[in-house]
């Protein structure tokens, strides 16, 4: 069975690049699909999808992670990293007071991954664009909310330091023992 490795952190904070620099050392990774369902509310006319409808984009987004999850069992690696995890959903709304459902935290008891990476907001690299609206203060915020989704689930998180690319990616696999 391969072990479920999930990067999260506060947007901006290099989840995407470390992804995709496990892909070009040729890791099984699973992409974040938050960007996914926001180009596709846009192209209904729905601009930010999660600030006008952040129970329908909360939804979206669990069915999507479950969904790579559940496909993931079936994938055949050692390991196989994910681009953020089923508890980042109910963190986010939680720091935005969005009232939800057990639904979150019943699903992310079910689905259960071997090991959490946790990347710190990193002021010298964020940026904001087209989906990514958050301050950086803001991202303070929804690291803080993620850490404590993640404990409050039971998970030890292992923060990633700050540092080059190659260097983040090499902590993570010499703390996994792959390096």
């Amino acid at each position: 069975m391969s072990q479920k490795i999930v990067i999260t952190g506060g947007p901006g904070s290099g989840k995407t690049t470390l992804i995709n620099e496990l892909v070009c050392r040729n890791y099984t990774c699973i992409p974040e699909i938050s960007r996914q369902i926001t180009l596709q509310a846009r192209e209904k006319g729905i601009e930010y999808l999660f600030l006008e409808d952040p129970l329908l984009f909360s939804k979206l987004l669990l069915e999507g992670r479950e969904k790579q999850y559940l496909e993931a069992i079936n994938i055949n690696s050692d390991v196989i990293f994910f681009d953020r995890g089923l508890p980042d959903i109910h963190a986010y709304m939680n720091y935005y007071n969005t009232e939800y459902s057990e639904i979150y935290l019943k699903k992310s008891k079910e689905y259960i991954y071997n090991t959490i990476f946790l990347l710190p907001p990193w002021k010298e690299i964020y940026s904001t664009d087209n989906e990514r609206h958050e301050s950086f203060a803001l991202a303070i915020d929804i690291y803080q909310h993620l850490k404590d989704a993640y404990t409050n689930l039971g998970y030890l998180i292992i923060e990633v330091p700050i540092g080059t690319v190659k260097d983040r990616v090499d902590f993570i696999l010499k703390k996994l023992t792959l390096l």
